[in-house]
């Protein structure tokens, strides 16, 4: 088991959402954080929200964009200048776009591939040989429930969830002994500003999940950091998520197949 304790954690994806709520519960415990985003204002008002409640914690923020290449090594240059040693990285950044894959925006693929995918592999391969050598860390990979099928109309950003949890699969298989922990959040649908985000202007969001299958943020958030703590593998928070995600892994591909067809959205 690693602790929390003291830990001095990088979020990204910070200003608003999950990302906001793992600063919110990791700033009683942490030493320091650094709050990754695109938004410098939203990340302001929650630095000064975190100090205000926690004087003693160090708090940093930087304002950058993901999407862009070369984002990940300007973020770590920075982050040498601060002096700070990361041993637990939450790559919580992500978004998507829910639409036929056919009239999707290409600038908005490549920037989802970019943000689910590169930057987290780069900030991941950045800092993990720093944990390596203290043999003390953790990575917390947000990844979604998604990731365990294919999703018609939310192709891309399933698959892009299907890689970073058989990154973290693999990665953690690899970091055996060292004392470093690897961790894949999948959580359900949350009430938070991603699915605003992800729907296109000219599509209809009448399609929602049930009620029932929605987890609070703070539910989502403790559950991945008690998951990382206890160097669980997977952690899909809410119960109806873990019996509906256990019977979606539990059915072949072709049932699978059969009935995303029924239910799928014609392309436009």
């Amino acid at each position: 088991m690693i602790r929390l304790d003291g830990c001095q954690a990088l979020i990204t994806g910070a200003s608003a959402g999950i990302g906001r709520e793992f600063a919110r519960q990791l700033a009683g415990r942490a030493s320091a954080l650094v709050l990754v985003a695109r938004r410098e204002q939203r990340l302001g008002e929650l630095r000064d929200e975190l100090r205000a409640r926690h004087p003693r914690l160090r708090v940093e923020i930087h304002k950058t964009d993901l999407s862009w290449h070369a984002a990940a090594d300007e973020l770590l240059d920075w982050l040498g200048r601060l002096g700070l040693t990361i041993d637990l990285l939450i790559n919580d950044a992500g978004l998507g776009d829910i639409g036929s894959f056919a009239t999707a925006d290409p600038p908005r693929i490549e920037t989802m591939l970019e943000v689910n995918m590169v930057a987290l592999t780069r900030l991941t391969r950045a800092l993990l040989p720093g944990m390596i050598e203290r043999g003390y860390g953790g990575i917390l990979n947000v990844s979604s429930s998604a990731c365990f099928l294919p999703i018609p109309n939310f192709a891309v950003y399933a698959a892009t969830k299907a890689y970073v949890t058989s990154f973290s699969e693999a990665l953690r298989l690899e970091l055996h002994g060292t004392g470093v922990h690897v961790s894949a959040l999948c959580p359900g649908p949350v009430r938070t500003e991603f699915q605003e985000k992800a729907w296109r202007k000219a599509e209809d969001p009448a399609q929602t999940e049930p009620a029932l299958a929605y987890v609070a943020v703070e539910e989502v958030v403790g559950a991945a950091l008690r998951g990382i703590e206890r160097n669980r593998p997977v952690v899909i928070p809410g119960a109806i998520m873990k019996f509906g995600m256990l019977v979606v892994r539990l059915t072949p591909l072709p049932v699978l197949r059969f009935f995303a067809r029924i239910f799928a959205k014609p392309a436009a």
